[in-house]
């Protein structure tokens, strides 16, 4: 594969607020609020919806509703509902509520790997090839995530060459979709046009590559552009910026799904989604959680005034 040439005309945003958006926050919605969240993400165009985890809910009792959510949601409405998984039993679960598409994690850095999923990364590998190979005899689309991609809070910088390494053996099951994560938002748009230079040489021809973003240091929507110029096509968003990993210190919200779709309106780039109904529904999440959340397009609305 190769960046050369110009970026994509046209994006998918993967709604994430569900399942990333959800999982680190102090208010805990009800089974019911959640599917109206999914419904709101449908209504304002999302055609990738990552709805939940299966995880211990021990670990993540936020995700503790993981079959009840699937099961209340369509089949067969043209939207690509998917899910976490960390390992195998997570994959069975997913499988039993009838998941059709799984998104699975590869850690950069052991301490990190092993506070998140109770691995090293080899291990974490090993579990990617497993999952990958039970998928694809189920049917399932199965997407891989390389989290702590551009930096870990315990040991600090991911140089690229380690990010090279690991994509060197997690591609020997290749995924449909490749993210690079910053999972606790260190990077700048340098950091996302070099290691989407790594990603691109070794992704087999057909893996689309994706990305995602936090905006812990103010620079998550930077690097999104960055990363469009880069010859990404899919990036995740949260509705209201809300998220966080449980398992990273300090750990903040992802790009804001209102203020990604801000950017790339204003850059060109197509990305299907109705920011009428976007703002709406970042006014809804407000309500129900009571406090402003961190969007900067919700508060402050589009350009030219009116223009949501």
């Amino acid at each position: 594969m190769s960046v050369a040439g110009p970026s994509a005309s046209r994006v998918t945003i993967v709604e994430v607020a569900p399942r990333d958006g959800l999982q680190n926050e102090k208010v805990e919605l009800t089974t019911a609020q959640k599917r109206e969240l999914v419904q709101r993400a449908v209504r304002y165009g999302a055609r990738n919806i990552e709805v939940t985890s299966f995880v211990h809910p021990k670990k993540v009792p936020a995700m503790a509703d993981a079959e009840d959510l699937v099961g209340l949601l369509p089949g067969d409405d043209g939207v690509a509902y998917s899910a976490l998984v960390l390992n195998e039993r997570g994959l069975d679960r997913a499988l039993a509520a009838g998941v059709t598409e799984i998104n699975a994690v590869v850690h950069c850095t052991d301490t990190f790997s092993g506070r998140n999923q109770g691995t090293d990364v080899d291990g974490g590998v090993a579990i990617w090839h497993r999952i990958a190979r039970t998928a694809r005899e189920a049917g399932v689309t199965a997407n891989l995530t390389i989290a702590v991609a551009f930096g870990c809070p315990f040991e600090g910088e991911v140089p690229a060459d380690r990010l090279r390494a690991i994509l060197e053996r997690v591609l020997e099951e290749p995924p449909t979709e490749l993210s690079l994560a910053d999972t606790i938002g260190v990077a700048v748009p340098k950091d996302v046009r070099e290691r989407f230079v790594v990603a691109a040489d070794l992704a087999p021809s057909g893996t689309a590559l994706r990305a995602h973003f936090h905006d812990t240091r103010s620079c998550g929507i930077g690097n999104a552009l960055a990363a469009v110029e880069s010859g990404v096509t899919i990036l995740d968003a949260s509705l209201g910026g809300i998220g966080g990993c449980p398992f990273a210190p300090n750990a903040t919200g992802n790009i804001a799904t209102e203020d990604l779709a801000y950017a790339l309106d204003r850059t060109g780039i197509a990305h299907g989604l109705d920011t009428t109904a976007l703002q709406a529904s970042g006014e809804w999440l407000e309500g129900i959680f009571g406090r402003r959340l961190p969007a900067m397009v919700l508060h402050a609305g589009g350009f030219p005034a009116g223009v949501a």
